[in-house]
């Protein structure tokens, strides 16, 4: 089990959000490099990027501060962004700077025949991030609530061939009440590609639970805010996760 650290971006600085919410920030590094090199010296396997300001505007607005985190990444591990991904130029322009993935949240739910496109121009490199709540889909920075079936649209990514689907509990993100592992497993067991976890990470007790649902398909998960607060201590939940310590 992956557990991946994610760098939120807003203004140029790393923060942290309370559901989705522009108005709860926490600014936990001015510099999102700084960031990026305390997770790949405590051992991270890729980082998950997000544009919160893109999001909300629907392009990208924190360029210069992605590649000063690619910059000090390097090549040691790979990374995503998501945030503002609405066409063909964004996409090609994040992995032309060394991004490895590039995820499609809201643009997937409003143009699928975007995400095929994509698939098919830049195979194995699209992930689709679905933000739910009571299984039913947001989008637009999670501002709306759709009528979309979060499995239903899942599948239809899945056969359009997209890398993986993150799936994020929009009621939890951010609070730390723990991962909705039950509906992320129930996805998970109805797809074939591969899904990550995210939205509420806050305990090794989390991270055995999820452990627990790998064979259902979980891969991975992102840590937010657990980890950058130390509720969570990210190289001994990754270590606890690969295997190496056992739960306490």
């Amino acid at each position: 089990m992956l557990i991946i650290p994610a760098i939120d971006l807003k203004n140029g600085q790393c923060v942290r959000l309370k559901q989705g919410l522009m108005d709860e920030t926490t600014v936990f590094f001015d510099s999102p490099a700084e960031a990026a090199r305390r997770w790949l010296d405590a051992g991270a396997r890729r980082l998950h990027l997000v544009d919160l300001d893109g999001a909300f505007a629907g392009a990208p607005k924190n360029l210069s501060a992605i590649r000063d985190v690619l910059r000090e990444l390097g090549n040691a591990i790979p990374a995503q962004i998501g945030g503002g991904i609405r066409d063909m130029e964004t996409i090609e322009r994040g992995l032309d700077i060394g991004l490895s993935y590039v995820i499609i949240g809201t643009a997937a739910v409003k143009n699928p025949g975007f995400v095929r496109e994509a698939c098919s121009l830049f195979p194995g490199r699209i992930i689709v991030g679905l933000d739910a709540k009571n299984g039913k889909v947001a989008i637009d920075g999670w501002s709306k609530l759709t009528e979309h079936d979060v499995e239903d649209l899942a599948r239809k990514f899945e056969d359009y061939g997209v890398d993986a689907i993150i799936y994020t509990d929009i009621g939890r993100d951010g609070m730390l009440t723990g991962l909705n592992i039950e509906a992320t497993a129930r996805l998970a067991r109805s797809l074939a590609i591969p899904v990550i976890a995210s939205g509420g990470l806050s305990s090794l007790a989390d991270i055995e639970a999820l452990c627990a649902a790998e064979e259902d398909g979980i891969i991975a998960t992102i840590a937010g805010r657990a980890i950058y607060d130390g509720s969570l201590d990210f190289a001994k939940a990754q270590a606890f996760a690969d295997g190496k310590k056992q739960p306490r």
